[in-house]
């Protein structure tokens, strides 16, 4: 019975290890539920000043895909109400992008004006070329891009 202290050993070694991996995932889910999206500041540096750009405020607003995602060029989304963009079949504009997460961002209106919102997802969402942290205001012709997918903002 030589093996009994071995086999004591390493079943408390391995007790201390799963203990050590549980301990890792739960410090990682605890961080990423006190993370909260910081809000976009009012200066995003997406669009000139107000005073230098007409701003549309008009109440039809669509989201018109451009390329990618499985989705046909031209293909019109109506901003009314809001919707979301994502893998997921719960996003109201379901997109086959291996770069997007399940609901990637949303866009919204608030006021009469619409904005873009990155929901926390793991590759971002850029508009008009730069990244996009929290959420943005959009200008009719502001370009939207998840993964490899393209959309067009188009404000009436």
């Amino acid at each position: 019975m030589a093996y009994d202290p071995l086999s004591t050993a390493l079943k408390f070694g391995f007790l201390a290890v799963l203990f050590l991996f549980l301990l890792v995932i739960a410090r990682s889910a605890y961080r990423d539920l006190r993370r909260t999206a910081q809000p976009a500041p009012d200066a995003t540096g997406f669009h000139a000043a107000v005073g230098q750009v007409e701003v549309q405020r008009g109440n039809d607003a669509w989201l018109i895909a451009e390329r990618g995602g499985g989705l046909t060029r031209d293909e019109r989304f109506d901003l009314i109400g809001g919707l979301s963009i994502g893998r997921s079949k719960d996003a109201d504009v379901q997109i086959d992008d291996r770069y997007a997460s399940s609901i990637h961002a949303r866009l919204f209106s608030r006021e009469g004006r619409h904005f873009v919102e990155d929901m926390n997802s793991t590759n971002g969402t850029t508009l008009n070329g730069a990244t996009l942290n929290g959420e943005a205001e959009l200008v009719d012709g502001d370009t939207i891009q998840i993964g490899d997918t393209v959309f067009r903002f188009e404000a009436s």
